[in-house]
């Protein structure tokens, strides 16, 4: 791949998060380096990816968010030739197999409510072998530092971090880097 992710992730520990159009056009004015997309249709996919790298940015799309878009790996192969991101973001287990099989990143998103799903999530990290693992609530700096020393990838903290402390707990913790929509902290 052109870029290694560990690296990126440690160089641009803060990620944009965008959620609509507005926060399109903000991101391509701000120095994040690493955008989430955590909108769009089968129609838009594509424009919205081809603007963010036209300006430089690296892009993850978080398939299960894509309207029209099935998860499925048909699904993955669309985003992967029409769209073209340099990967994906998923919390189906499926869509992490077929994204590593057809040559996209993979960041496996997971929920941590309960032991159990902590429990899950590590089973289902170790048997998909995503590149990176986005923790949610990122502000839970208990199961993130649990769960690196169980997985051994890269962990993203992502979801109610809200501002400078939230961000710097979540590295400390031992997330490697943090997403967020919180377009205050894109410049960090």
């Amino acid at each position: 791949m052109m870029i290694k992710l560990k690296e990126m992730l440690v160089e641009n520990p803060v990620i944009a998060a965008i959620r609509n159009d507005k926060d399109l056009k903000k991101v391509i004015q701000s120095k994040a380096a690493i955008v989430f997309v955590l909108y769009g249709d089968i129609l838009n996919i594509s424009k919205i990816c081809s603007t963010l790298k036209e300006k430089g940015k690296v892009v993850f799309v978080h398939v299960d968010l894509i309207d029209g878009l099935r998860g499925d790996s048909a699904g993955i192969k669309f985003i992967k030739e029409f769209a073209n991101p340099h990967g994906i973001i998923s919390t189906k287990t499926s869509n992490i197999k077929c994204a590593n099989n057809v040559g996209l990143y993979t960041i496996q998103r997971v929920f941590v409510l309960d032991s159990l799903s902590l429990n899950t999530g590590i089973n289902n990290i170790l048997e998909n072998r995503p590149n990176a693992v986005e923790v949610m609530p990122g502000i839970a700096s208990k199961i993130i530092s649990s769960l690196e020393k169980k997985v051994h990838v890269p962990i993203i903290a992502g979801g109610l971090i809200k501002n400078k402390k939230d961000v710097m707990d979540s590295l400390a913790a031992g997330a490697i880097a943090i997403s967020t929509t919180a377009d205050d902290l894109w410049d960090l």
